[in-house]
């Protein structure tokens, strides 16, 4: 029987599992002078009071030096992260989102003075966004908790659940929003149709009138 449930968890992992979107992103930048150089933006959607780590790591390459500024799609454009420098080292930095938006990371990657662009000077980047259940450090949990191996898991599984909960709450409030868009814009083209309508007779009889006018004015009828 123990058997049988520790494998139906390994089900509900895997399945689990399939329903987590991916979150790392693997791309090159290449090298640039200070003048010219243009940043390579990667964005990322977060709820708001969500919390959510960086993982940045950056291959080695010589006379280059690859910054990094995360902001979010706010107005002002708030600064929430900075690093220059970036090495092979895992860069890691935690936050907590202040409300639902696009979180955009943009590097840069520039030359050592003296050093002009070529095909060889190119660096990998390594970013990863960890959002929610993702952010917890189930070791030190389970550590500070006295957890056992199987409640570890179920609460990993529990975690993962409410994770899933909560993209499936929100999909359905933007599936409702944008629903309640189309209704709303069905509604006035349907309004501004009939209005067309209306006066395109209100037109066409008026035409009708003042061309009867006219020809009579004319003698041309009667």
């Amino acid at each position: 029987m123990a058997r049988l449930y520790s494998s139906a968890c390994v089900a509900l992992i895997a399945l689990i599992t399939l329903f987590q979107t991916t979150q790392a992103v693997k791309f090159d930048i290449a090298g640039q002078t200070a003048a010219d150089a243009l940043p390579v933006c990667i964005s990322h959607y977060i709820d708001s009071d969500v919390d959510f780590v960086v993982k940045v790591r950056v291959n080695s390459g010589p006379h280059q030096k690859v910054g990094v500024e995360i902001t979010d799609d706010s107005e002002h454009l708030n600064q929430i992260w900075k690093k220059d420098g970036l090495t092979e080292e895992l860069q890691r930095a935690s936050f907590k989102s202040q409300y639902a938006g696009d979180v955009v990371a943009c590097f840069t990657n520039v030359l050592t003075e003296g050093y002009k662009p070529d095909p060889r000077y190119t660096r990998t980047v390594d970013i990863d966004f960890d959002i929610g259940s993702e952010t917890i450090d189930y070791a030190k949990l389970a550590e500070a908790e006295k957890l056992k191996p199987m409640e570890l898991e179920l609460r990993k599984l529990e975690d993962m659940v409410k994770d899933i909960v909560d993209n499936m709450e929100h999909l359905q409030a933007r599936e409702e929003k944008m629903r309640n868009t189309n209704e709303s814009t069905n509604a006035r083209v349907q309004w501004f149709s009939t209005l067309t309508m209306v006066i395109l007779v209100i037109l066409g009889v008026w035409q009708i009138f003042y061309l009867k006018r006219f020809f009579r004015k004319k003698r041309l009828i009667d």
